[in-house]
């Protein structure tokens, strides 16, 4: 991304991957950011010949990387009356969930520690593709299948275009959709702006990251090439 100058330190930290703004913060109130020799204050300008330094003592953070398989029921913007995903899920480290997935929906949820990724993953800045498979009552016909591609308006909102197709060649309740934008429990406001129910929805991927035969409430850790193609495309490696 180009840098527009002058700019924020937090920022700048943040654009060359350092951290997240909340983490740049930490860094230079911490001291370890310099700006031509001096130490950063909050709220610092960057101008474009100036020398930005980060101290090598920074402890180095172990970020770690997980694929979980969410159940129905399950939040990840738990409530009082809502199982937490964090209480279901075991984890060793501490970690939170990238996004959000509906209690009424199940599948894939990536877990992490490492801010940037949600600062990636979820801006609108960039177009990441998630994958599902739904089914809806009642069944439907090619049209619907035209309408749900060419895209959808809901609630003063128009869905961009995206990759519809029928899960099998014949399926008539069944289909598989490709997202690249992530608005509140939008499958489901898409298909009954098309007058249909869905009655199961489940991730299946996240850009590289698929879902595979991973069972309900378990989860694998992301790593070696898998891990390096996912942090490429955020452009964080």
């Amino acid at each position: 991304m180009t840098m527009e100058y002058p700019i924020r330190i937090n920022k700048y930290l943040a654009l060359k991957n350092y951290a997240t703004r909340k983490g740049a913060d930490d860094l230079i109130t911490k001291g370890f950011v310099y700006i031509n020799g001096r130490k950063a204050v909050l709220g610092d300008q960057v101008y474009r010949d100036e020398d930005v330094t980060v101290s090598d003592k920074i402890p180095k953070k172990n970020y770690v990387y997980y694929a979980y398989n969410k159940a129905v029921g399950i939040s990840t913007n738990p409530d009082v009356k809502t199982k937490d995903i964090l209480q279901v899920a075991k984890f060793k480290e501490v970690v939170f969930p990238i996004g959000r997935l509906d209690k009424d929906s199940h599948g894939l949820i990536l877990m992490t520690n490492d801010g940037r990724v949600t600062d990636r993953l979820l801006s609108p800045k960039y177009v990441h593709e998630k994958e599902y498979v739904v089914k809806v009552e009642p069944n439907f016909s090619d049209k619907f299948i035209e309408l749900m591609g060419d895209g959808v308006h809901f609630d003063k909102f128009i869905s961009k275009k995206c990759k519809v197709w029928r899960s099998t060649s014949k399926s008539k309740d069944t289909f598989n959709i490709v997202l690249t934008e992530g608005k509140k429990r939008q499958i489901r406001r898409m298909c009954e702006a098309l007058h249909h129910k869905v009655v199961n929805l489940k991730r299946i991927r996240v850009m590289n990251i698929e879902l595979g035969n991973l069972n309900e409430n378990e989860y694998k850790e992301i790593k070696g090439e898998e891990l390096n193609t996912l942090l490429e495309s955020l452009q964080l490696k």
